[in-house]
């Protein structure tokens, strides 16, 4: 069975960092895209961060270009999201993910094979 668990989560302040992260279990994602998600109260669940199956290429939302930094280590089947200069309009459940198929990136939620259970991240002004 596929597990995917979230930590690093928590209340910081605006301009703080946090570092995600996202352990696998239950199979290898070596071949999977790896993702993240974010879904504040009212809003759906929006597309943070994607990184290939290689660890290369990162792939990053609008809102967070420039801030956060998608990475992986397959070794441990785990994938990470650095957050810097954090905004109180970062506030949401982070959420990991897997691609559904292999090779492929996980950029929409209908892409998506597994979800983590999330992590709150909050952020004051």
């Amino acid at each position: 069975q596929v597990q995917l668990v979230e930590s690093g989560g928590g209340l910081v302040q605006a301009g703080d960092s946090l570092r995600l992260s996202c352990a696998a279990s239950g199979r290898s994602f070596r071949n999977y895209g790896l993702g993240w998600f974010r879904q504040a109260p009212g809003k759906e669940r929006e597309f943070v961060a994607a990184i290939t199956y290689t660890g290369r290429t990162p792939y990053y939302g609008d809102s967070v270009k420039g801030r956060f930094t998608i990475s992986r280590d397959n070794a441990k089947n785990t994938v990470y999201l650095q957050m810097n200069s954090l905004k109180p309009e970062d506030t949401a459940v982070y959420y990991c993910a897997v691609s559904k198929d292999i090779l492929a990136l996980p950029t929409t939620p209908r892409l998506v094979g597994s979800w983590g259970q999330g992590t709150q991240v909050s952020v004051s002004s």
